[in-house]
């Protein structure tokens, strides 16, 4: 098992930034972790958990929602297997819980960290 977990998430004012964390342990050494893109997914109030960025094993492939494109960084450190999110010039829209996730098919996940943006 791979286990996950985010933090860094907060109440921010429209316009600001935060940089929330994915630090991944367990087998990290497995086939079930080596190789699999990292994603992060956002869940507002009432709407269903959409992925918004994803970055492949090696970071050399990228994948970034429209609502987020250009707003965001997803920094990856595979030495200390963590994954970042940095988001900047932040909207109440962007309010939502935030979860990293791994494996095949997303078959990992963090416990999710909230993210809340006032106007």
């Amino acid at each position: 098992q791979v286990q996950l977990v985010e933090s860094g998430g907060g109440l921010v004012q429209a316009g600001g930034s935060l940089r929330l964390s994915c630090a991944a342990s367990g087998r990290t050494c497995s086939v079930d972790y080596i190789g699999y893109a990292f994603g992060w997914h956002r869940q507002a109030p009432g709407q269903e958990r959409i992925l918004i960025v994803k970055i492949s094993w090696s970071g050399g492939n990228t994948f970034y929602a429209d609502s987020v494109k250009g707003r965001i960084t997803i920094p990856k450190d595979n030495s200390k297997n963590t994954v970042h999110l940095q988001m900047n010039s932040l909207k109440p829209e962007d309010t939502a819980v935030y979860y990293c996730s791994t494996g095949a098919g997303w078959a990992y996940w963090g416990q999710g960290t909230q993210v809340s943006v006032s106007s």
